[in-house]
């Protein structure tokens, strides 16, 4: 009997064991596309793409030439109107990322972190000495803001889905409202269901 209950016990664990939970770390630029929704590599292939076509347009060197100077871009609102739960603060922070690494224009902070940074020099000019105290009234204002939405539209039959994603981002002069730059990019994905599901 307790040959029997050694033996049952082994096997138990061994049972419990396999279904322990499993972790490896991959490479962040590893595409790993688990359940068909909008990853991390999504992201950054649309802000990528679409920041590139963005800044090669005349837009840009229309600016420079009329301005002497780089343009100053923010991003105001981009909004999230898809099916699906959308991180879209990692989608804003790739946008920047991409601007500003291009070199091509100066980037303005967000609302939220210039309030920060006002604070900060509030504090400075009752706290930090005359040399090292960073006086008020000097930020930069942007010239244009970016704006846009992700959309979806989901299709599906049995365990076959397809899911698209729209992308539209819309640049705009903050001195006269013009449009200076329209982009769009497309993303479609089959996604084919295991009849297995746990």
């Amino acid at each position: 009997m307790q040959k029997l209950w050694i033996i049952a016990t082994v096997v138990l664990l061994a049972l419990l064991s396999g279904c322990a939970t499993q972790v490896k770390r991959i490479d962040p630029d590893e595409v790993k596309d688990l359940s068909g929704a909008w990853n991390d590599t999504d992201s950054r292939l649309v802000s990528e793409e679409m920041i590139a076509d963005m800044l090669e347009r005349p837009w840009v060197s229309d600016f420079m030439v009329d301005a002497g100077k780089r343009p100053a871009v923010i991003v105001g609102t981009l909004r999230n109107l898809s099916h699906e739960h959308i991180n879209i603060n990692t989608f804003v922070a790739d946008i920047e990322r991409a601007m500003i690494n291009s070199g091509r224009v100066d980037f303005v902070a967000s609302s939220f972190e210039r309030q920060e940074i006002r604070d900060e020099r509030k504090d400075q000019d009752l706290n930090a000495s005359e040399k090292t105290r960073k006086a008020m009234g000097q930020e930069l204002g942007a010239d244009f803001m970016l704006k846009g939405q992700i959309n979806t539209i989901i299709d599906h039959a049995s365990k076959n889905q397809v899911r698209f994603y729209q992308v539209d981002l819309t640049l705009i002069s903050l001195a006269d409202n013009r449009k200076v730059w329209l982009g769009q990019k497309k993303i479609k994905k089959f996604v084919k269901r295991s009849k297995l599901r746990y």
